[in-house]
């Protein structure tokens, strides 16, 4: 059974450091869309993740890519008001990796250390704080937010996101659905479960700075429907005309790579930020910036909590209703839990060993 979520449930609740919401659980890392991404066949992570797509993309090696930092036009004075001002920018020199963390990676870590997600962890009815009686059964049980299209014309985002018990990184579409493809990005992620794969492979989330000087490659941001991303064709959320060959999550390395050789910079998931998020950019930080505190983080979708900033838009994204395919785009995210369209990758201050 899935539960659609309409606000009602709309206070928080923590499992641990899990902060969940249920209006948050529909519109942070999901209210806007998403976009691209193909990459490398693999030997499965687990019994429960297929070792290759059934599509054909280019494989991709793991090797970080370095960059030597620069200074670079930061942000978006044209389409959304959180994304600006513009102002020049500077970042010192880092490694990223060429790709979104795929299955097969964070399988990987999940073998090598016994680690358990917060998406598989069944939520005590004690953190909740609200009745007990206003809290739909299933909702008590390990699971996560995953993309289910209406089958009619709808804008508001709670008739396409249904909590899905069993969801998880493993069964992104949750227990009825197929398992996780090894070279597509590893979504249904906390902020604590990126943490702790990042520490263990000796890398560390990307500021938004960082994040948005390599997605830009040195080019301007143009608010356009990129050709080479995973994104939504069509009216969102009824009809995907899937012009881009997927329907949904894509393999990484399925599209070009940016002038820096990094791949699904936009589209395909949502790429999550070390920045709290806040709207707008104090036009004061120019030279690393961190973005604001954790108390001054205010996201309007989630007032009352800190969000993290996700970047890059979705392969949800659409003309229609999210044009956030673009480097310079930013939203607040609710770090305690993970949906079926966001994903991560790491940067590295020093070299990664082989």
């Amino acid at each position: 059974m899935t539960w659609q979520l309409d606000g009602k449930i709309s206070r928080v609740f923590h499992a641990g450091r899990r902060h969940v919401e249920a209006r948050r659980l529909l519109a942070g890392a999901a209210v806007l869309l998403a976009v691209t991404g193909c990459g490398e066949g693999a030997a499965p992570v687990d019994k429960q993740v297929a070792a290759v797509s059934s599509r054909q993309c280019q494989a991709i090696a793991d090797t970080p890519v370095k960059l030597a930092g620069g200074t670079f036009h930061m942000g978006e004075d044209d389409v959304y008001a959180e994304e600006g001002p513009v102002r020049k920018t500077t970042v010192g020199g880092f490694w990223i990796d060429p790709h979104e963390v795929t299955n097969r990676q964070f399988g990987d870590f999940v073998r090598a250390t016994n680690y358990v997600t917060v998406a598989e962890k069944p939520v005590d009815l004690k953190q909740f704080q609200v009745p007990a009686d206003q809290i739909p059964p299933d909702m008590m049980k390990a699971g996560s937010a995953v993309f289910t299209p209406p089958d009619f014309p709808s804008n508001n985002y709670s008739d396409w996101w249904k909590y899905v018990p069993g969801a998880s990184w493993k069964k992104p579409y949750g227990p009825k659905g197929a398992d996780a493809v090894a070279n597509e990005p590893a979504v249904h992620l906390a902020w604590d479960d990126m943490v702790a794969y990042a520490k263990w492979r000796g890398g560390r989330i990307p500021t938004e700075a960082e994040w948005e000087f390599a997605a830009s490659a040195g080019a301007p941001s143009k608010n356009v429907q990129p050709a080479e991303a995973n994104s939504w064709q069509g009216a969102f959320p009824n009809y995907n005309a899937e012009t881009d060959g997927f329907k949904g999550v894509a393999p990484v390395g399925c599209y070009k790579p940016n002038a820096h050789g990094l791949y699904d910079m936009v589209g395909n998931v949502w790429e999550v930020t070390a920045d709290f998020f806040k709207p707008g950019h104090n036009p004061d930080e120019r030279d690393n910036p961190k973005g604001p505190a954790e108390k001054a983080s205010y996201d309007p979708y989630n007032p009352g909590m800190p969000s993290r900033t996700v970047k890059g838009g979705s392969y949800l994204c659409a003309p229609n209703y999210c044009q956030r395919y673009r480097p310079a785009s930013r939203q607040g995210r609710d770090p305690g839990m993970g949906t079926s369209n966001v994903g991560f990758r790491l940067v590295y201050d020093e070299a990664p060993k082989a």
